[in-house]
């Protein structure tokens, strides 16, 4: 006999800032996915045509909240976090460098019993346009959280994070940066959670194709991930 496999409903948090080039492909594959129950879209407070080409798009799953100023990344998942209805949350960046066609290999775990919170691992799978120094980054921002947390993740950096929704919105989340993503990995180690990683395809873009995330960011996370670990 097999273990009947877990029911889950699925809300897709996507913050968006100046994605018009990529929005409405990162939705479709989105939303062509049955897994999806919910798409939450947080405009930042675009200058181009990212909340218009949201609005266009008729689906009953889809949401659109709009910043009337830009906020950033963090603020944005906040305010999506507000809507959800799924019982997971997976967050998604609006540009094309992970693939949605992936989820059911994140969900797969959840779905059997074998993990409550799963991170898809670029460093486990095939990837293209990572920057060496942007690597050298990421790897000391993992020893640092393994360390000072007793863990063992290799991304913890990772846009693709899929988290029981009642577990992220416990998190108590304040960052309103790029530094959401060092805060929520710590604090859900802080937890004593353990969260189960699977390979992922990566296909980082350039900044001359709108990367954002900067050498600056870097010494935002570490601080936020030594400042969690002695201060909460």
């Amino acid at each position: 006999m097999t273990a009947s496999k877990k029911h889950i409903t699925l809300t897709v948090l996507v913050p968006a800032y100046n994605e018009e080039s990529t929005i409405r492909k990162i939705l479709d594959r989105l939303l062509s996915q049955p897994q999806v129950s919910q798409v939450v879209v947080v405009n930042d407070a675009s200058t181009d045509r990212t909340g218009a080409i949201v609005r266009g798009i008729k689906d009953k799953r889809l949401t659109l909240i709009s910043h009337k100023k830009n906020m950033g990344k963090g603020k944005a998942i906040q305010t999506g976090l507000q809507r959800a209805t799924g019982t997971y949350v997976l967050i998604q960046d609006a540009d094309m460098e992970y693939d949605p066609g992936e989820i059911p290999l994140l969900l797969e775990p959840i779905k059997i019993g074998r993990a409550e919170i799963v991170y898809g691992s670029r460093f486990f799978g095939a990837h293209t346009n990572m920057f060496f120094w942007h690597y050298i980054g990421n790897q000391l921002l993992n020893l640092a959280v393994n360390v000072l947390y007793n863990s063992i993740v290799s991304d913890m950096e990772t846009c693709y994070k899929l988290i029981p929704t009642d577990l992220l919105r416990s998190l108590d989340l304040k960052e309103n940066d790029f530094r959401i993503e060092p805060e929520i990995t710590c604090k859900i180690l802080q937890g004593n959670n353990k969260i189960f990683e699977v390979p992922i395809t990566y296909v980082g873009r350039t900044y001359e194709e709108g990367k954002k995330i900067t050498w600056v960011d870097w010494f935002y996370a570490i601080g936020t991930i030594i400042r969690i670990r002695f201060l909460g």
